[in-house]
């Protein structure tokens, strides 16, 4: 064929895109599609981050394709490039929130005394401006119906729940937590006021009534 070029055991070349460019005559750049053209680029974590926001308001089914390219301003081709389909975005989309949300509470209750610590937890969700929880959202609307995001949500909450569990024991063993308390117990309920927490301002309880949950929380510690 005129213009290819061969190598010496009669195979074509295996030249490197730059390299490969060089060969291209200037007809064949001509005739280059515009839809062959690279879809432009974009903040892939900016986009991801817009995608999360959505997924926690509407939810997974609640969510159209659509909307997701309006909030994440990407074109259809960069959304199944970059993330795959609808699915395999909401999947990372609640993998990247897990690990963000679990990164912040760790931080807030971490910090501080054992009973301190736990306050600034509850609180700190408190006083997001955003009350939406893609976590609390996936449990709502999948329970335990779909294998992949009950997984994510059972991880995300045995880790918080054993960092409850040893903030709580240290707790203990300064006096500052009730002696008589179980740690487990104790843990399960603190999770239990956190989602209630987040159902709550989710449905637009006042930033009063969501400390007093906070409030009778840590009570039954003491």
């Amino acid at each position: 064929m005129p213009g290819q070029f061969f190598t010496a055991d009669g195979s074509a070349p295996n030249f490197s895109p730059a390299i490969h460019s060089q060969f291209l005559t200037s007809q064949s750049r001509i005739n280059i599609s515009p839809a062959m053209a690279r879809p432009r680029e974009f903040d892939r974590e900016a986009a991801l981050g817009n995608a999360i926001s959505a997924f926690a308001e509407h939810g997974y089914e609640g969510t159209s394709t659509d909307q997701l390219l309006d909030a994440m301003n990407i074109s259809r081709q960069s959304l199944y490039n970059t993330f795959g389909d609808k699915r395999q975005l909401y999947l990372e989309a609640l993998r990247t929130y897990a690990a963000e949300s679990m990164a912040e509470q760790m931080h807030s209750l971490n910090g501080g005394t054992p009973l301190k610590g736990i306050e600034a937890m509850l609180n700190a969700f408190i006083l997001r401006p955003s009350k939406s929880c893609l976590g609390v959202s996936a449990v709502c609307e999948f329970g335990h119906s779909d294998p992949e995001v009950s997984m994510l949500n059972d991880t995300a909450a045995r880790a918080l729940r054993a960092a409850l569990e040893r903030r709580i024991s240290e707790g203990k063993a300064t006096g500052e937590i009730d002696g008589s308390i179980d740690e487990t117990a104790a843990a399960h309920f603190l999770l239990a006021a956190l989602s209630g927490i987040k159902v709550a301002a989710r449905g637009g309880a006042s930033l009063e009534a969501l400390r007093d949950i906070m409030r009778m929380a840590l009570r039954s510690l003491t």
